[in-house]
């Protein structure tokens, strides 16, 4: 083997600077695009020994990386601090932007699925009421008055809480709208008998006879959990003569409302109208 350019003091082990190689044979270096790497240490890994030759220059500090006790780590390539600390970073700021609307978002999702399994087990007992009266509509089958409505929650629900009012342990003693502002008596009207099923829901069933409508079911989806919010977790159900449960408004005749209908509603009956008119999403 040729002597090498530069003073070097030996082979192996020992700190070196800038070797030259011959064309012919060189003792296990090559610059850092030859295989990437760092550190000044010799390497005698092979693949370094023809990209020496070919380069015609090797340098020894790009060796280390690439030859941990005696294998050569070709192509193993790891992250600098600096680095990583550059990644974690843009991850944080990417989290604090994203994680709080998919917060909202599953909150909001949570909301509509214990909405929607109300409404399914209130239509499924109004259908099992009027077969069982075998009758055509629901005022045939005798849904004709307050003490009615509260018969058929008691025979086709299990009722773990009866209320003489709109009130605790049924409902939470206060419950708000969207903005903020405390809703009252006119939303609720609390003398009426109020009930929480074995589910967690809680009912408040009101006669109220309007066109096809016989009954307005004000409903907490999770009883006196919060966040007692109108449009979140409480809602007003109006039942029809052919069984449907939709909103209402003042122009409403019978069930299914339009679009337009239920757009029209007023504040305690519009967020369900929402939900039906977005195909139960609750995008507001």
């Amino acid at each position: 083997m040729k002597r090498l350019s530069k003073k070097a003091a030996t082979l192996f082990g020992e700190n070196m600077t800038k070797l030259q190689c011959d064309g012919s044979s060189c003792i296990g270096y090559v610059r850092s695009t030859a295989c990437g790497g760092g550190g000044r240490l010799l390497s005698s890994c092979k693949p370094f020994s023809q990209g020496c030759k070919n380069l015609k220059k090797c340098y020894n500090g790009d060796m280390l990386n690439h030859n941990y006790n005696g294998v050569c780590m070709k192509r193993k390539f790891a992250f600098t601090l600096a680095e990583v600390l550059v990644t974690l970073g843009i991850i944080g700021v990417v989290s604090a932007m994203t994680v709080p609307s998919l917060m909202q978002n599953y909150q909001r999702q949570s909301y509509v699925t214990q909405l929607h399994k109300v409404y399914n087990e209130l239509s499924q007992a109004l259908v099992r009421y009027q077969n069982d009266k075998n009758a055509l509509n629901l005022t045939e089958a005798g849904l004709t008055s307050e003490t009615a409505a509260q018969n058929f929650l008691k025979n086709y629900f299990k009722i773990v809480s009866e209320c003489a009012s709109f009130t605790t342990p049924c409902f939470a003693s206060t419950y708000k709208t969207m903005s903020g502002t405390t809703l009252t008596d006119a939303y609720f009207q609390f003398n009426h008998k109020t009930y929480t099923i074995a589910s967690g829901s809680s009912f408040r069933p009101l006669y109220s006879k309007s066109g096809d409508k016989i009954l307005n079911i004000m409903v907490d989806i999770n009883g006196q959990k919060g966040p007692n919010i109108l449009g979140r977790d409480l809602f007003m159900l109006n039942v029809y003569n052919n069984g449907i449960i939709d909103t209402w408004s003042a122009d409403v005749v019978s069930a299914p409302l339009t679009k337009e209908q239920r757009e029209a509603g007023t504040t305690i009956y519009k967020p369900f109208g929402q939900i039906l008119n977005d195909n139960w999403e609750m995008n507001y």
